[in-house]
């Protein structure tokens, strides 16, 4: 199945400190459990790389019960139900979520608390958010970061397409040493331009005495017409010329399935970036795009308050 949104867990997550102090991480192993989430499920990470969703769900809902007073803290990451929470299971609802946290009036002041920063009298988009989609406040915050990466993705690719074909060979090459290929050295990559030195469109030198390189090839496509197989066997043979091992074609558009593999199969090892991937990167390295803003996720350090 998949992973419990976090108002699901909120009754769960109530029920299993029924019967004194738990301890966070033991619900959240007895919950997967009780989910029969898979290996999967269980290890799939947040975008930060240092909580998996799940636990990072459990405590989210934790937290939100804790904000209507049916649970309180005992120590570092150990919880327990309050008295109002036995009085909830006594004659439990079948689902706990925002809706029903509103009837309690601690609840109502943290949500008024939190929405006075953005509007009076009114909830922000942020809770609005949540309560309409269930997914917790940093999920929110996140999907629509990605969302923003996406439409400035299309965006770069529209901007790439649109200018000349050498802007496209140089921008391939000042990536690959923004991802430190060929080290710190600005001359060890290059771009060859209309000269197209034997199929290839750029080289970068891995070492100081350029001993080792890789040779690049660069498609500016617009979307829709795929790099097929023919031109990957093209880049093959220019790669046997230079009597090098490895090579990396990118396009702004997509491989056929024949390309793919067709590069999978051949004897050198032949990278293959499309314009999805492409975007990505320049948006990760920084290469034709900046920072405008940074938003900062912070949680409570526990050690600090033992």
């Amino acid at each position: 199945m998949a992973i419990p949104d976090f108002q699901t867990l909120m009754l769960p997550v109530l029920r299993s400190s029924e019967l004194g102090e738990v301890k966070i991480s033991d619900v959240v192993q007895l919950l997967a459990d009780k989910f029969q989430l898979t290996d999967e499920e269980r290890s799939e990470l947040l975008p930060s790389g240092k909580q998996t969703t799940f636990a990072n769900r459990v405590h989210w809902a934790k937290s939100y019960l804790g904000k209507a007073g049916l649970v309180e803290l005992t120590k570092r990451a150990h919880f327990k139900i309050t008295d109002r929470g036995r009085d909830v299971l006594a004659i439990p609802p079948e689902r706990i979520d925002i809706r029903f946290l509103e009837k309690f009036p601690e609840f109502v002041q943290f949500r008024e608390a939190s929405n006075s920063i953005d509007s009076v009298g009114k909830d922000s988009p942020v809770a609005e958010a949540v309560q309409a989609s269930h997914m917790t406040p940093d999920e929110i915050i996140r999907k629509a970061h990605a969302e923003l990466d996406d439409d400035l993705s299309i965006d770069l690719l529209t901007r790439v397409i649109a200018a000349p074909p050498e802007f496209f060979e140089r921008l391939v090459v000042q990536l690959l040493l923004a991802m430190g290929y060929g080290g710190s050295a600005g001359e060890a990559g290059r771009a060859l331009g209309k000269s197209g030195d034997g199929g290839v469109d750029g080289v970068i030198d891995q070492d100081a005495l350029g001993l080792d390189r890789i040779y690049v090839q660069a498609k500016r496509y617009s979307d829709g017409n795929k790099v097929g197989s023919g031109a990957i066997r093209d880049f093959f043979g220019s790669l046997d010329r230079f009597k090098a091992a490895k090579g990396l074609f990118v396009t702004t558009s997509t491989f056929s399935p024949s390309a793919r593999e067709t590069a999978d199969f051949l004897s050198k090892r032949i990278v293959l970036i499309d314009g999805r991937q492409l975007a990505k990167l320049m948006i990760r390295y920084n290469v034709g795009c900046r920072v405008e803003e940074t938003i900062q996720l912070k949680k409570v350090d526990e050690e600090y308050f033992e």
